[in-house]
């Protein structure tokens, strides 16, 4: 979410000051009423890491976004490309007929994906009918490419608190972005944007909204957040300790990273 303009609090997007320090990519590419996917992600990271590599320079992924990065890290699912007919004809039936029943096709032909788009989510909803049209193979049934790509050497660090350190953190950085006006922020892109636009589908920025209305209770949107962002922790804590390979640290074991950074480096360059 970090790729939207404006989304600077509720993100805990990196300080102008840090980004002056440490050159960062992807950050502030797009308004939010623009769709950006696991697609778009992957094709803008394999640039920025190339170009990076070319000037002689380590790239790091970094973020907590655990589905995007196993897709960058193994290879985009190979699902048909889009077909601009039948995209068209969905949008269409989508203005004429509402969303219900197009849930309820996705529902007939690909239930897992049903179970996993939101309603609100038409983009997603869309590109999954388009591609059981196109292919007649539901979108569930394209997996992830199993041989990690050759073109890259990945060194994979997991940074890891307990459990409880965590959540502490979690309730202190939500109230401390209330501090920093996040409804602020959040009332200004409600303004230029809509309830409905993508961006506002992030945790941190979803809960100010009812019915496509800001709401002014914050006391109980912190705490939603705060639960929220807990949950989120918790699924991204099991999807990572999924991947292979990782090499698992404390998040405060400064020299620990360090170490493995310079022993893993100097044997790649020798």
């Amino acid at each position: 979410m970090q790729v939207y303009r404006g989304m600077d609090i509720g993100t805990a997007k990196p300080s102008p000051q840090l980004r002056a320090l440490v050159p960062h990519h992807l950050i502030d590419i797009l308004d939010p009423d623009r769709e950006f996917n696991v697609g778009d992600f992957v094709h803008l990271a394999d640039a920025a890491v190339r170009d990076i590599g070319s000037r002689g320079k380590l790239p790091v992924v970094s973020g907590g976004t655990g589905f995007y990065l196993k897709n960058f890290i193994q290879g985009l699912p190979p699902t048909p490309p889009s077909d601009a007919d039948i995209r068209t004809q969905l949008k269409t039936e989508l203005r004429a007929v509402g969303v219900e029943p197009l849930i309820r096709e996705l529902v007939d032909c690909d239930a897992v994906s049903a179970g996993r788009i939101h309603p609100n989510d038409t983009y997603r909803l869309l590109r999954a009918l388009e591609v059981f049209r196109l292919s007649g193979k539901p979108l569930s049934s394209f997996s992830v490419t199993e041989d990690v790509r050759e073109a890259f050497d990945f060194l994979l660090i997991g940074l890891e608190r307990p459990r409880e350190e965590l959540y502490a953190r979690i309730d202190t950085r939500c109230a401390q972005m209330f501090k920093d006006g996040l409804a602020e922020e959040v009332r200004s892109l409600f303004k230029k944007y809509g309830s409905d636009a993508p961006g506002m589908r992030a945790i941190g920025y979803k809960e100010f909204f009812q019915n496509g209305q800001f709401r002014t209770d914050f006391g109980e949107i912190e705490s939603l957040i705060a639960r929220n962002s807990r949950r989120y922790a918790k699924r991204q804590i099991t999807f990572f300790a999924s991947l292979p390979g990782v090499i698992r640290l404390n998040a405060d074991d400064a020299d620990g990273i360090n170490r493995i950074l310079t022993e893993k480096w100097c044997k790649r360059n020798t």
